[in-house]
């Protein structure tokens, strides 16, 4: 079965750096944005599976993102990154449809099983389609 095609949101290069060598070598499709802005224009570009999407950044913060994605009726599904003070913000994020969320920093163990379950949903919801 084919892997999820990741697009990763964050504007910590060194996370974003490392995650996707990381996801990459475990045989996922990767694209690293460092803002919400250009995650918007990546996801108007091409479809994505999983969006792993940081909450604060600066240009256009995760919240912001999100509520852009769903304008655009895609069937991407969300990871929030989050730390540890920002736990109601991901729970907001859940509420309006993200999927799930990580806290920073993250396990790649813990990650790639989230974008499994998160692209195994995905799957579910395109047969519906």
């Amino acid at each position: 079965m084919k892997k999820a095609d990741i697009l990763l949101v964050d504007d910590e290069v060194v996370f974003t750096t490392n995650m996707s060598r990381l996801l990459t070598n475990r045989g996922y499709q990767v694209t690293t944005v460092k803002n919400g802005e250009e995650a918007v224009a990546a996801l108007k570009q091409k479809p994505f599976d999983v969006m792993v999407l940081d909450l604060k950044m600066p240009v256009m913060d995760g919240i912001t993102t999100l509520q852009q994605m769903k304008t655009l009726n895609v069937l991407t599904e969300v990871l929030i990154l989050t730390g540890h003070g920002s736990m109601d913000t991901a729970f907001q994020a859940i509420e309006m449809g993200a999927y799930d969320y990580v806290t920073k920093p993250c396990e790649i163990a813990e990650l790639v099983s989230k974008i499994e379950a998160a692209h195994a949903r995905k799957r579910v919801k395109e047969k519906k389609n």
